[in-house]
């Protein structure tokens, strides 16, 4: 029969008992239970979290009922000097535990409630920190109302998980998920910068309770993070390499650069389609988008090899750079099929179909998947005949980056050099710049979609083999990029 020791009554309503708990742990301790005492009917007992040795647990004093039992810490000596510290510790952590029981007992009684188990084992919980007399019903209530909203908020998918979710479930293609992943840590990025600015309030990414506000700090964040990286460079050095842990895929962190506002609009449309989704499917009924105008990216006239040049590349010697060699066949492999990189990439043998290169293009491929069908001239047969031993592969691919480095020395060799107009994606500004240095992949394709609308002047046509949708706003640049064709038109009117 357990032995207990009993407590002052308080407005005689609850009294304590308390007893050593019959389970030693590894260290040689056992816990102090203790029993409350309402009424005859209500008697719950609480694990105190205090843990003593069980020869500190011993009689103080005799009573009508037996044994009044309590902490007895031991002599003070240099053998038994931690035991002495250790107990008058758990003695003085067991007395503020009935305390803090007893008062909430109190402050409960005096607003006439009903108390149970549960409300007491909350209001232990989120009093912990809190001095006895600072104890009240109120302050119970509002701390046991907080911490259900914090549970619930740990319950719930945090922002992460719902756009790492978003991109799974819409099955986006490998670039596009690149292209997210990104837009992900720089939010996370963001989340963390304002933390560390906002520190009296903490701030975390939130669908229910982002807005309007928020949506525009954030697009003054993705234009100024260069330059805010350069006023905290050791804050972002730790940012950088930061990820959201939704994000399974690692790659290294990246190097910021000034963005420019196509690729700032870009981001946020990106951000923007993330929120429609959780609206359609009835995740949130959050709108922090409306009443936020995004604009629309804007782009100079694009310029593209010539067919002389195109062949001029072709059949230019490069048996000393054997490995520049393969490259510059590829990049006009892609200029005779007008595809985009990352399609390019992922071509295999499967992908010919008779006399034509047959795919889905990746990056319309969930709001249009149109299988495009682009027949193959002997000159593109020619190449892939060249590597037809290369395994499943169609061509002996690297990586994009690679490529696009290696492109910009094949137009330098072949002596591809004569200036064109660029816009500066971060002024807007146009400039103007040898073809080699700013030559990449998508010149390729920009080279097959201005050669054949030369020749035929049907957007229709040649959209049907690059893949662009009637009335594409990107393809309406070709429209100015051909000064024979308005030398064509004005002889019309001589």
């Amino acid at each position: 029969m357990a032995i207990f020791e009993k407590h002052i009554k308080i407005k005689r309503m609850a009294t304590t008992e308390n007893r050593l708990s019959k389970v030693i742990s590894d260290d040689g301790k056992s816990q102090i239970i203790v029993k409350l005492t309402i009424n005859p009917h209500l008697r719950p007992c609480f694990k105190s979290g205090v843990f003593i040795k069980p020869e500190y647990y011993k009689p103080i004093s005799e009573s009508g009922h037996g044994y009044k039992m309590g902490i007895v810490p031991p002599k003070d000596t240099i053998k038994q000097h931690s035991d002495y510290i250790d107990t008058n510790n758990a003695k003085t952590k067991l007395d503020n535990y009935v305390s803090r029981l007893l008062k909430i007992c109190q402050v409960t009684e005096a607003k006439k409630l009903e108390l149970s188990k549960d409300f007491i084992d909350n209001a232990l919980h989120v009093t912990a920190n809190t001095t006895i007399d600072d104890i009240t019903y109120n302050g119970i209530l509002a701390s046991i109302e907080k911490q259900k909203m914090k549970e619930e908020q740990l319950e719930k998918p945090s922002f992460f998980t719902l756009f790492e979710e978003y991109i799974q479930k819409q099955q986006h293609a490998i670039d596009q998920i690149k292209g997210h992943h990104v837009l992900m840590r720089i939010l996370c990025r963001y989340e963390e910068f304002r933390n560390f600015t906002d520190k009296k309030d903490g701030f975390k990414l939130d669908i229910e309770t982002l807005n309007k506000e928020t949506i525009e700090n954030f697009r003054n964040y993705l234009r100024d993070e260069k330059s805010l990286a350069d006023e905290y460079p050791t804050l972002f050095e730790k940012l950088l390499s930061k990820y959201p842990l939704e994000i399974n895929i690692k790659v290294r962190s990246p190097k910021l650069v000034e963005r420019g506002n196509n690729t700032v609009i870009k981001l946020m449309k990106k951000f923007k389609v993330f929120f429609n989704w959780l609206n359609k499917e009835g995740i949130t009924n959050n709108h922090p988008f409306d009443g936020i105008t995004i604009g629309s990216e804007i782009y100079g006239t694009p310029y593209y090899l010539t067919l002389e040049e195109r062949n001029q590349i072709a059949g230019f010697d490069l048996s000393k750079t054997p490995e520049l060699a393969i490259q510059r066949d590829i990049f006009i492999f892609q200029c005779l099929i007008g595809c985009r990189v990352g399609d390019l990439l992922k071509m295999t043998k499967s992908n010919i179909v008779g006399d034509a290169i047959e795919y889905i293009a990746g990056k319309t491929k969930e709001e249009r998947p149109v299988t495009l069908h682009v027949p193959l001239n002997d000159r593109a047969k020619a190449i892939i005949d060249k590597y037809k031993e290369y395994g499943n592969k169609l061509l002996p691919f690297i990586s994009a980056q690679k490529y696009n480095e290696d492109i910009k020395r094949i137009f330098t060799l072949c002596g591809i050099t004569r200036t064109v107009t660029v816009l500066n994606t971060v002024t807007g500004e146009e400039e103007h710049k040898p073809i080699n240095e700013v030559a990449s992949s998508h010149m390729a394709r920009r080279t097959f979609c201005g050669n054949l609308y030369k020749q035929v002047k049907d957007p229709n046509l040649v959209g049907a083999l690059s893949g662009h949708v009637p009335g594409s706003k990107a393809f309406t640049r070709y429209r100015d990029i051909d000064n024979d064709m308005k030398k064509e038109l004005v002889n019309l009117i001589k």
